[in-house]
């Protein structure tokens, strides 16, 4: 059963440096949103309709920029999901205003998702953001206000950051009063502008030594305030942890719509979907999951008239493998792997494989026993996590 919905909006005022994401630039009013935007609306009822999402717990309105499309389509669509216990929506600075925030909280929305990354102008200009500290500051401030709860993004290894500004992002975001904070380190991806200003010697290439160092300092930082790590990047208060977000992380199924949107379903799921969108290859047999990702540009999910309309690429994973990935993506909770879910694999792998890989990484120091019999990544996992991953992913294969 889908229990999360994921609507990608694909505009930007402008593209940052670093963004490798499926976005384009776009102008407030532009015809494209507005359409872009009323296809999403449609494609939500068809969902509906179909019972495909009538287990929905929660959803998220990402980018992209959704703010873009203003205060009264932003509010259609959230509308258009319904009320829910979480349901959020992502925003930048420059068009988060008290409209919009009024009209999404208005609408349904129970949460905003704030792209500030740095608090730093110097940093923030190296990003090319478009919004400066001051009025990151100001918007944060204005969305604690609105009675939504409230999330930001803050990113390290930026070019230019040092320890002390890192630190200084960091409580300027617990000053602010937040419930969530999420932290990343900057990826230089290819073909970006960035990378090519890196290589120029326009900016400086992050350093990767500093990398734990500042993920370590963002825990001590955040933690001290009251905001606990519940996963690799993300701290937040008692209560306020991100269910969708959670959903990824838990093998709970998703639908995606929009262009690049992924989706993560079950065989019953999918055949639900399968009806209205003949075009989707049946299951082969043994296969137990289907990881769909819509390949249709934002043009063409304009103009779609209903879900038959757009194009998707489809992965399908054995029994064994989506037991795996789940193994892999509980990893990085610190709620760790549940006795259940070690249960699942052995039934699946053998219990010989199994124990050999958890004797291996509780040897390594990057797994250890924890309340209820469970398995949690520690300290060290938590810094190394390819090295956590991997071997539990390899667990899929012979």
């Amino acid at each position: 059963m889908v229990r999360a919905l994921y609507l990608h909006v694909p505009f930007c005022v402008r593209r940052c440096r670093y963004c490798d994401f499926s976005t384009a630039a776009a102008r407030h009013g532009d015809v494209l949103m507005a359409s872009y935007g009323a296809a999403l609306r449609r494609l939500v009822g068809e969902a509906r309709d179909l019972g495909l999402i009538d287990g929905l717990e929660t959803a998220y309105v990402g980018g992209g920029t959704p703010t873009m499309l203003g205060a009264e389509a932003l509010a259609s669509l959230v509308g258009s999901v319904g009320a829910l216990p979480e349901l959020s929506f992502e925003a930048n600075p420059e068009s988060l205003t008290d409209e919009v925030l009024a009209a999404a909280r208005e609408a349904g929305a129970t949460r905003v998702s704030i792209g500030v990354q740095s608090f730093n102008d110097r940093e923030l200009k190296g990003l090319g953001r478009v919004h400066n500290a001051a009025l990151a500051r100001e918007r944060v401030s204005a969305a604690v206000g609105s009675g939504l709860r409230v999330s930001l993004d803050l990113m390290c290894g930026i070019p230019h950051q040092t320890r002390q500004s890192w630190e200084r992002s960091l409580a300027e975001a617990v000053a602010l009063g937040v419930g969530h904070v999420s932290c990343y380190p900057l990826m230089i991806e290819p073909g970006t502008p960035m990378e090519r200003m890196c290589e120029t010697g326009e900016l400086p290439w992050p350093s990767d030594d500093t990398e734990a160092d500042d993920m370590e300092m963002a825990e001590r930082v955040l933690g001290a305030a009251g905001l606990a790590r519940y996963e690799v990047a993300s701290y937040a208060r008692p209560g306020e942890r991100c269910r969708h977000n959670v959903a990824y992380w838990t093998g709970v199924e998703y639908l995606g719509l929009g262009t690049a949107a992924a989706s993560m379903l079950g065989l019953v799921s999918y055949e639900r979907l399968r009806r209205a969108v003949p075009s989707l290859p049946a299951p082969s047999s043994g296969t137990e999951r289907l990881r769909l990702t819509v390949t249709s540009g934002a043009r063409d999910v304009a103009g779609a008239s209903s879900l038959a309309g757009l194009a998707f690429d489809v992965e399908q994973l054995s029994a064994r493998e989506a037991a795996c990935e789940d193994l892999m993506l509980a990893a990085r909770m610190t709620d760790g792997i549940s006795p259940e879910l070690i249960a699942r694999i052995r039934s699946l792998v053998g219990d010989g494989r199994v124990d050999d890989t958890v004797s291996g990484l509780l040897d390594k120091g990057l797994l250890a026993g924890g309340d209820g019999g469970r398995l949690v990544p520690t300290h060290l996992g938590w810094l190394l996590g390819n090295e956590l991953y991997g071997p539990l992913w390899d667990l899929a294969h012979d």
